[in-house]
Parts: C-alpha cells; sequence; structure tokens
C-alpha cells in the first residue's frame, strides 16, 4: 500500500529517506489521477522494502507540490537522496516508472 505523504511528513518520508522514493502527486478530481493509482499500488506492493512508495494530495497538500512545481496532475516525481532524479508527467506505463526506480537500486 503506497504510503500517504503530507506537507508534515513530506521532509522526514521523502526528503531524508535513504532508499529511492516515487512520490504520486495526485487528486481525487483528476481523471488520469485515478488511471495512475492502481499502477503506483502495484509498484508499492511489489517493491515493498527496497523503496518507498507514496501519493500526496495536491488539494490537501500544496507546499510540496508548489515547491518542486507540480503544475499539472498526475506528476510522479522519483527521488533520491533527497534530489528529484526522475519526473514523469500525465499517465505513462508502469514500466517507466519502474525503471526509474530501478535505476537507483
Amino acid at each position: 500500500m503506497a504510503i500517504e505523504i503530507t506537507d508534515s511528513n513530506f521532509e522526514e518520508t521523502v526528503l531524508k529517506s535513504t532508499k529511492p522514493v516515487l512520490v504520486d502527486f495526485w487528486a481525487a478530481w483528476c481523471g488520469p489521477c485515478r488511471m495512475v493509482g492502481p499502477i503506483i499500488e502495484e509498484i508499492s506492493t511489489e517493491y515493498g522494502d527496497r523503496a518507498v512508495v507514496g501519493k500526496v494530495d495536491v488539494d490537501s497538500n500544496q507546499e510540496f507540490a508548489a515547491k518542486y512545481g507540480v503544475r499539472n496532475i498526475p506528476t510522479v516525481l522519483v527521488f533520491q537522496n533527497g534530489e528529484v532524479v526522475g519526473r514523469q508527467v500525465g499517465v505513462s506505463p508502469k514500466n517507466a516508472y519502474t525503471e526509474a526506480i530501478d535505476a537507483l537500486l
């Protein structure tokens, strides 16, 4: 299950992680986000504790969405050592996300 990431736990969960982190910026009203959601959940299950996989609801948590220039959703960012190392905007196939994580493992 993907972790719920909020403005209050973003720094601890994402920026201070020693593992690769995949973050899905989404909103409940966003149709394409509902297409990406199940893919993110699958990835979370498949990678288990090898990577952190989480979701940020941009309606409730705007601080880090703004900080990382998320203007369109879904946007999936990949972090390594607190830095953005990958970005996918819009709906992408599952392998686009898994290849980004695999490159960091």
